[in-house]
């Protein structure tokens, strides 16, 4: 036995090895005299150094003189213990693991990576023989209940906000009686320590000048998704509103980085990559995107955007993609018909729709990706058809103007999201999803359409984490495999309700799990954006 551990973890140092190999930017550090954090993320390599988020926590814990920061991943059908990527340590020889956590499904692999990594799953369960075991990120934000029992602390907001204060008090008392830690980070803004619930909101944390911490590719690599392009961050949150984003209602305000700055970066990228990735969730929001273009182009840089709205969209833009080699670009409806994009506050239609294709296909690209939702409340057969109706009108602006031209439709399921108007209200059953879905595929696939989309089963449990409490962190704890059965049975055997979580529409006095959570925006406001739905639903019934 000894012998076979001993196998497994040369192996995982010849694994690590090869990986750093084919990196540039990657930062080694000597642990004598430092706080050692291993930064968590609960997903693939190829996945993982594709988060710009992981980049810039990566940079800002290693601008610490005293913190040696190290990336942990978890590889698919990967049972033997994850290490740091760095040194090839295991997680047992950190003093803080550090996750970060954007993806409901991701909570799976965050049981997986403690349980085989010989770290007690619950807090409760850990002293300061252990790691302590904190988390953040999107969902983290959101509604952290269902994971709450297996960590020390919750980072609820922006790591920039939260690591400055946070790491003076991890590296004096991370020697100290586990509980006497606890209680010094309960008193850092933004954090939450479930062992020691206050009673008092949480109010997330967010930093006001983004150039105050510029956020860019630290690590390069060719063996990740966007693995071809240098990504530069524009801009954080989103002013549009839309009731069933995370984004627009989580996380506001939005704010834009400076175009000096972000030119700054840019020329800097350019010296590893010709192509840059401009991210963001509204990129072409940014007051100075066209100039910002014009600039990058005179530099010589091959664009991609991360995201662009239907209306404004800037013929500048959308010449620097196109001049730039963008095959490819995606737009996102949300709905087929002007009812539904009213109730979801898009502020769209269907004639800026049209129009944007014809944008898009008048500077030669020939492939579009079209995003759209279905289950959305109150939506009806009527509404799939609309989709429909949509959908060839843009083909056929793309064959009168592009031979050869290829339209793909990317169909998510409505998840209803903690901190949104539409928290409140319910995901669509899956007999009826697979309906419309079915019905989608059936008319537009035969007309070279290509329909792609989400698994609805595991959309369902996406959305049973999404409005989870503590009582899901059982079921996590009980789920043997990520798998399906594996999680149906542990669903039965603790007897807990999916249709509660996933599919009941929830009275606006409910106790919401994550009630304790101040996001910036007041629970009047999203009840009346919920109300506005509401009557709009009324208004078209």
């Amino acid at each position: 036995m000894r012998g076979c551990k001993d196998s497994m973890a040369r192996n995982r140092f010849k694994d690590t090895r090869q990986i750093l190999s084919r990196e540039q930017g990657t930062i080694i550090k000597d642990w004598g005299g430092r706080l050692p954090v291993a930064l968590m993320y609960p997903n693939s390599y190829y996945l993982g150094m594709s988060n710009l988020g992981i980049h810039a926590i990566y940079r800002l814990l290693n601008s610490y003189g005293d913190v040696v920061c190290e990336r942990v991943f978890l590889e698919k059908g990967q049972n033997t213990p994850p290490v740091g990527l760095e040194s090839g340590r295991p997680l047992t020889d950190f003093a803080v693991l550090a996750f970060s956590i954007t993806y409901e499904l991701d909570y799976f692999n965050v049981i997986s990576i403690l349980k085989t990594s010989g770290i007690p799953l619950y807090t409760a369960e850990r002293d300061e023989r252990y790691p302590l075991v904190i988390a953040g990120g999107a969902c983290i934000t959101a509604n952290p209940m269902p994971l709450a029992p297996f960590f020390d602390c919750l980072c609820i907001g922006e790591a920039e906000a939260i690591l400055p204060p946070m790491l003076p008090v991890l590296s004096e008392g991370i020697g100290s009686k586990r509980q006497e830690l606890l209680k010094a980070l309960l008193k850092i803004p933004g954090v939450y320590v479930p062992q020691y619930p206050t009673g008092t909101p949480v109010v997330r944390q967010w930093i006001g000048n983004l150039d105050d911490f510029p956020v860019t590719s630290t690590v390069l690599t060719h063996d990740t998704e966007l693995g071809n392009l240098c990504l530069i961050e524009v801009e954080r949150g989103c002013g549009w509103g839309c009731r069933f984003c995370l984004v627009s209602n989580a996380f506001r305000p939005a704010r834009y980085r400076s175009a000096d700055g972000l030119l700054t970066e840019a020329e800097n990228g350019l010296h590893h990559r010709k192509r840059l990735g401009l991210v963001g969730p509204a990129v072409t929001d940014h007051p100075q995107i066209e100039e910002l273009v014009k600039r990058l182009k005179q530099m010589g840089a091959e664009l991609s955007v991360s995201s662009m709205r239907i209306k404004p969209l800037s013929p500048v833009v959308l010449d620097g993609l196109a001049r730039g080699g963008a095959r490819t670009i995606a737009l996102a409806p949300e709905a087929g018909s002007e009812r539904l994009r009213r109730l979801i506050a898009k502020r769209i239609t269907e004639d800026d729709i049209l129009k944007a294709v014809a944008m898009v296909v008048g500077q030669g690209i020939k492939q579009l990706k079209l995003y759209f939702m279905i289950g959305l409340p109150s939506e009806n057969d009527d509404d799939i058809e609309e989709i429909v109706r949509l959908t060839l009108a843009c083909k056929s602006i793309l064959d009168k103007q592009a031979r050869g031209g290829r339209i793909t439709l990317s169909i998510s399921p409505f998840v209803p999201k903690a901190g949104t108007p539409f928290q409140w209200l319910p995901m669509a059953p899956l007999p009826i999803l697979e309906h419309r879905l079915s019905s989608l595929k059936s008319q537009l696939q035969p007309k070279g359409i290509q329909v792609k989309a989400e698994s609805l089963a595991w959309t369902e449990v996406q959305a049973v984490l999404s409005r989870g409490d503590t009582r899901l962190s059982e079921v996590l704890a009980s789920t043997e495999t990520v798998s399906l059965p594996a999680w149906r049975r542990a669903i039965r055997e603790i007897k807990l309700d999916i249709d509660f979580y996933a599919h009941q529409q929830w009275d606006t006095n409910y106790n919401l799990p994550w009630a304790w959570i101040d996001l910036g925006t007041s629970t009047e406001h999203v009840k009346r954006e919920l109300n506005r739905a509401l009557t709009t639903i009324g208004a078209s019934s």
